[in-house]
């Protein structure tokens, strides 16, 4: 057996021993904590942690983290990592005043990715997704989802979740799959839509359920993309092949994406720029979970979410880092935290329970990641040396993590 001991450990950060598997509205700012601590796990799990009066006294590995903060692993519930190349092109496009949509509708952006991504190998995608999975592991990132998305054609699709499928299988941490075929519309269908449609529904997901690619189905459902009604038809026809229900909503206006995600029992929606009140009430009469993606909002220039305003309303806030070529291109989970707070006003604790309990849970993994409980993962952080825990968004874009452990190994 494989024991590591952390000894002399500052703060314990959302440790209890009745751990919590979400937390909700004025929740978010509790965070369970344990001063002067210790923690010890074996074979790659949480097996105890106390108060320093009763350290154990041996470990296979031992480390010292005074005067450091540990906390639990980010749980990254938003991510399209595997992608052939980068759109710096378009970052300088959009400095020159371009928009997000006048750069799709000029067949940048996804379809940009998607002809890309249709030239690529399946070796070559892998190679640059692994980099990038070791880079966010590398900043404190413990659980992670991964979508599809720049195929657009069955092949491509395929050839995505194939190098999706090989990450899981080969990942130090937990990976889910999403397939999301119905990202935007090919141009070759600009003018049948429903024949798009059609292939996603008797083509792909036939496969890709058959295959067992990918837990979740996702649809950008937006303006420019696809309607309210062509998303529940398709997360319907998804639910027949047992996979659930995900989607990107609101992020171009209010579009009726959050009430049709809530109809399919979406796990979670995501982005939400634009959310009202009729938004909010409808996440509140479902357990869809609000995933908000603050780095789209600083890449891109649009509105932040009201996260206040889910938050005070009683919702389950997640956050997430959006890492992809167009619109965030950036895995770095503390600086999502520091956006949190900065810009949508969300207090440290309420930032750090939004990603990693609540990120946990929106990836139904929250028996095993997303807090410090006996039984889960042992995927931490220590911190470098802190007076307090609002240290970590205060120094916005430095790196916190002294330590990354994962399954119990320093990495």
């Amino acid at each position: 057996m494989s024991s590591l001991l952390i000894r002399n450990i500052r703060t314990l950060v959302s440790a209890s021993h009745a751990p919590r598997h979400i937390v909700r509205g004025a929740e978010m700012a509790d965070l369970p904590a344990i001063d002067d601590a210790w923690l010890l796990s074996e074979n790659g799990r949480i097996i105890a942690f106390g108060n320093m009066t009763d350290c154990p006294e041996r470990a296979d590995t031992v480390l010292d983290a005074t005067d450091r903060f540990v906390l639990p692993a980010w749980c990254d519930s938003h991510t399209h990592i595997v992608f052939a190349a980068t759109r710096e092109e378009e970052f300088v496009d959009r400095i020159r005043g371009l928009s997000y949509e006048e750069i799709a509708r000029r067949g940048g952006g996804i379809l940009n990715s998607a002809r890309k991504m249709q030239a690529a190998s399946e070796e070559d995608l892998l190679a640059g997704a692994r980099a990038r999975l070791r880079e966010v592991i590398g900043m404190g990132t413990g659980a992670i989802e991964i979508k599809s998305g720049y195929g657009l054609t069955l092949e491509s699709e395929l050839k995505m979740l194939h190098v999706i499928r090989k990450l899981k299988e080969e990942s130090p941490i937990p990976v889910k799959a999403t397939f999301l075929g119905a990202h935007a519309v090919p141009l070759e269908y600009k003018d049948r839509r429903e024949d798009y449609i059609s292939l996603i529904i008797n083509e792909m997901l036939p496969v890709v359920a058959g295959e067992g690619l990918a837990e979740y189905c996702d649809v950008f459902c937006d303006k420019g993309f696809f309607t309210p009604g062509e998303t529940d038809k398709i997360l319907k026809s998804a639910s027949v092949y047992g996979l659930k229900a995900r989607i990107h909503a609101n992020e171009l206006g209010i579009t009726g994406g959050v009430q049709v995600g809530v109809a399919n029992n979406a796990l979670s929606v995501d982005h939400l720029e634009y959310t009202g009140d009729e938004e909010i009430e409808a996440l509140l009469n479902s357990s869809t979970i609000p995933t908000l993606l603050p780095n789209c909002a600083f890449f891109l220039g649009i509105p932040y979410p009201n996260a206040r305003a889910m938050i005070d309303a009683g919702l389950p806030v997640a956050l997430a880092s959006d890492f992809n070529p167009g619109s965030a291109p950036s895995g770095n989970m503390p600086f999502v935290i520091s956006l949190a707070c900065i810009r949508m006003k969300m207090l440290p604790e309420e930032a750090i329970n939004a990603a990693t309990i609540n990120g946990a849970r929106a990836m139904e993994l929250e028996n095993e990641v997303g807090s410090v409980a006996v039984g889960k993962r042992a995927n931490l952080m220590i911190s470098r040396p802190m007076n307090s825990l609002a240290v970590l968004p205060y120094h916005f874009g430095s790196q916190i993590a002294e330590k990354v452990i994962i399954n119990g190994q320093v990495v």
